[in-house]
């Protein structure tokens, strides 16, 4: 065959539309369809393992159908059988597995047929996500950090995999796992990628890791999460359960889906159809925006049509509710705006929670007619997608990749400005950088720390006391450093997003790369819960008070409009008053019609007026969510600490309590 050159003509010749490509298993017949364009044969090897080195006991032609479709159809429930095919083109013949597959064996390499009906745990009919919460709080998890450390509590046989979420997590000292989650109260956990992925051994040794940045099968569980990796049913129920004891705990489950590349160049996609799903400049080598040399061309309409199905198949058949995108920079805002559109129709508007990195590893071609989903571009995505404020972390903490270059929080300078704009989620006065200005808050997730880089902690450790600092002492100054971080974060208008432990001082002992890593280095120390427990009070109370604030809440286009005052008082200092009245759709009592915030970083307290009326401490930079009763009501003037902050509520006045109250009815 000659070197394959992507047009426009050829989608419109060869373009299926179809959602069935793959294999459909029921107790009266199995079916299988896969796209191979360029095939002049195609056969259907049959296997009774999945074992790579055991031989086909049967093996079928497949039959040419129209736009490029291969087809068999065989009587009977074929379900715990291995395939694969073989695929002949001129004198050239490759074997791959089934780029379409929901199942597979031990590593990815053979496919499994799969009855899905028979991999459903019981009550499986019956689950449901939690409601939709006043407010999105994203807790970001690594299924093997999650339970690998022996104090977990979790049975060994369980450790690092997706058994663990359904068992109670505890030691007899402490909550952990399960337990903690429920107790933290945040409404979404955001899981790194658990599609099979490659690089390690499924059957190897439990000290391998891998963040799962490697996709190979991407309809398929990760092996190495299952109790067994060799029967291809395990992988599939135990996910399912994980995703359901998450529900019951009240809790949505976000993926964290990679469609901007393949592993390598050599994947099943390509090997179906070579030189279509792969990204190339135009001298015919691979486009690396991903900077793992296998982009996927997305903007062609096979591969869009894959991504779209793929994401369906997912929130359908392991009823998910989000999905994280990453590299969402390389793919496009047509296929991201479809994905919104298609889920809304199927699920409810807004049902399902979309984001992603706004940004991608290098330059790639994009295809004639389409447009980057970056940053630039955030006012053509639809308002339901979301993309992470990277600004907003930077601000805070400091540069993501210069470890001793500080934010707000720890040292930096004539950054007042930038902490109030990213208060309104970048759509006050002024835009941000490059004229920055999101369509409404709802397409912007802050965060301070993520999966990716340094520790929320390890990088308040290297900035306020450099790099061969001891990250695993309990620096005072660093802890008022990241408990001004989550207050401000918690007071910024948006989606909020946190890294799994980062309130409970996280550490990686400064790596900031872990993709790889031992698992000792990535593991979540549960001791550090209890070690930390007044920081995970901490957040705890700002993730309750947060669900009681309206003002914060809102993702409507005019939530910006809610700031009635901004002001920088003095270096290192920053305030604000907002509007807390209840907007569309609040239902639950508001306590107090304004809020008034004030960031104090600086080294010495700072006595700050209080805007007219009676106001109460709400938070300060010793707790959050004053508990009635402790509150303390303040006229004319408050002092703020060094380097920590302070949120008031106005007490409400009498008017203000009827109009409420008629409000509500």
């Amino acid at each position: 065959m000659e070197e394959f050159r992507y047009s426009r003509e050829f989608d419109t010749k060869y373009g299926y539309d179809g959602s069935d490509l793959g294999m459909a298993c029921n107790p009266l017949a199995t079916d299988f369809k896969l796209w191979a364009p360029f095939a002049d044969r195609v056969e259907l090897c049959l296997y009774r393992d999945g074992d790579r080195k055991t031989e086909y006991f049967r093996i079928l032609d497949m039959e040419k159908q129209e736009r490029g479709v291969w087809s068999q159809h065989l009587k009977g429930d074929l379900h715990g059988l291995y395939y694969d095919y073989r695929i002949r083109t001129g004198e050239k013949c490759v074997q791959t597995a089934d780029p379409y597959a929901v199942g597979c064996g031990c590593n990815g390499y053979r496919s499994m047929v799969v009855n899905l009906e028979r991999t459903d745990p019981e009550g499986y009919d019956r689950d449901a996500a939690p409601p939709r919460p006043v407010e999105n709080i994203i807790y970001e998890l690594h299924i093997k950090d999650f339970s690998h450390d022996p104090h977990s509590g979790v049975p060994r046989e369980y450790r690092g995999k997706y058994k663990a979420f359904t068992v109670p997590g505890g030691n007899g000292q402490y909550p952990t796992c399960m337990d903690y989650l429920k107790e933290l109260g945040v409404t979404h956990v955001h899981l790194l990628p658990f599609f099979d992925f490659g690089w390690l051994d499924e059957d190897g040794a439990g000290e391998q890791f891998n963040w799962g940045y490697d996709p190979v099968n991407y309809n398929v569980p990760e092996g190495s999460y299952a109790t067994d990796a060799h029967d291809g049913t395990v992988r599939i129920r135990e996910c399912k359960e994980m995703i359901q004891a998450l529900h019951r705990a009240g809790i949505r489950v976000v993926m964290d889906v990679v469609y901007n590349h393949t592993q390598d160049a050599d994947s099943w996609l390509e090997r179906t159809a070579p030189g279509y799903f792969c990204r190339r400049l135009e001298d015919g080598t691979l486009s690396n925006g991903s900077a793992c040399g296998s982009d996927m061309a997305v903007g062609r309409k096979m591969v869009d049509n894959y991504i779209v199905n793929s994401v369906l198949y997912w929130a359908r058949e392991y009823h998910l509710d989000g999905f994280r995108f990453d590299l969402m920079g390389l793919l496009t805002v047509e296929l991201m705006n479809r994905i919104r559109e298609e889920l809304d129709r199927e699920f409810g508007r807004g049902e399902k929670l979309l984001y992603g990195e706004p940004w991608r590893a290098a330059d790639s071609p994009m295809e004639e007619g389409t447009r980057a989903a970056l940053k630039e571009n955030i006012n053509y995505l639809d308002e339901g997608i979301a993309m992470f404020g990277d600004d907003a972390r930077d601000v805070i903490k400091g540069h993501v990749f210069y470890e001793e270059e500080p934010g707000f929080v720890n040292g930096g300078k004539n950054l007042e400005k930038k902490v109030l704009q990213a208060v309104t989620a970048w759509r006050g006065d002024p835009p941000g950088e490059g004229g920055f200005r999101p369509k409404s808050c709802s397409q912007i997730v802050n965060y301070v720390s993520a999966h990716d880089n340094f520790t929320l902690w390890d990088k308040l450790v290297m900035s306020l006391h450099g790099l061969d600092a001891d990250f695993t002492a309990p620096y005072e100054d660093v802890l008022c450093a990241n408990k001004l971080a989550a207050l401000i974060l918690f007071t910024c208008q948006g989606n909020l997003f946190l890294q799994a432990g980062e309130e409970f001082a996280r550490t990686k002992l400064g790596d900031g790369n872990s993709y790889r890593s031992h698992p000792k280095i990535n593991m979540l120390r549960w001791e550090q819960s209890e070690k930390y427990r007044e920081l995970v009070e901490y957040y705890r109370g700002l993730i309750r008070l947060r669900k009681r604030l309206p003002g914060l809440c809102d993702k409507s286009a005019s939530a910006a409009e809610r700031m009635l005052e901004q002001d920088i008082p003095m270096p290192d200092v920053v305030a604000f008053r907002m509007d807390n009245c209840p907007g569309e759709g609040w239902k639950m009592p508001v306590e107090w019609p304004e809020l008034y915030v004030v960031f104090n970083a600086s080294d010495k307290a700072v006595r700050t007026n209080l805007p007219r009326g009676q106001w109460i401490v709400l938070a300060d930079g010793q707790q959050a969510d004053y508990l009635p009763g402790t509150q303390v009501s303040r006229q004319g003037q408050v002092s703020v600490a060094p380097c920590s902050g302070m949120i008031l509520g106005l007490v409400p006045d009498a008017a203000f309590c009827k109009t409420f109250v008629r409000n509500l009815d």
